[in-house]
Formats: structure tokens, sequence, C-alpha cells
């Protein structure tokens, strides 16, 4: 199992155990995270699972992809961590990864 960490904006965490190869979104929805809507269900065709990365993960995690960088033009409050968390899977590099939910998807 690897850990996954997700900030909600009130400041609750949630640390979870979650399988490598699963989407942070995924487990966002499976463990009720609120914040995270997920309205297309991982297509990146929306941009309601908007997250902002941890600085300290930026690097591991990477840049997004043209697409899902499209799509982030549509998400609220865009910052330089910002990623759609249907387009983050989960590796054992990921392992200890922390995101945060912003206050409000678009």
């Amino acid at each position: 199992m690897t850990q996954l960490t997700i900030v909600a904006f009130d400041g609750t965490r949630f640390d979870l155990n979650v399988d490598e190869g699963s989407t942070v979104m995924e487990n966002a929805v499976r463990n009720s995270v609120p914040g995270i809507e997920a309205e297309c269900g991982g297509a990146c065709a929306c941009a309601t699972c908007h997250v902002y990365v941890d600085e300290a993960w930026t690097e591991k995690v990477g840049s997004p992809q043209a697409m899902e960088e499209d799509m982030l033009d549509f998400a609220f409050d865009v910052r330089p961590t910002s990623r759609l968390s249907c387009q983050i899977k989960m590796t054992s590099a990921l392992d200890g990864l922390v995101v945060h939910v912003p206050e409000r998807q678009a």
C-alpha cells in the first residue's frame, strides 16, 4: 500500500492507504473527501477534481500534459502547483504524496 494525504479546504486531513495505479481522484471519491466533485469520472473532461500538489511533491508528480493544461483553464484559482487529481496515478515513487483541495471547484 501507498500513503496519500488529501487536505480538505477546511484543513481536515484524509490519510489514506491506496493501491498503486489508482488515481488521487478515485481515492478522494472512495473516501468522500469534500470538494472533489469529479463530474466527468476521471476522463480529463472537466476541472472538478482540481487540487494543489504540496510544494515538496511538485517535482516528483511532474507537470500536466497538454490536455490537462487545457482543462485547468476552467479551474478555480489555478496556481503553479495545480493539477487535476484524475491525472495523478499513485506509484511507489509518490508514497507519502500530499495534495490540497481548493476552496471550490469551477
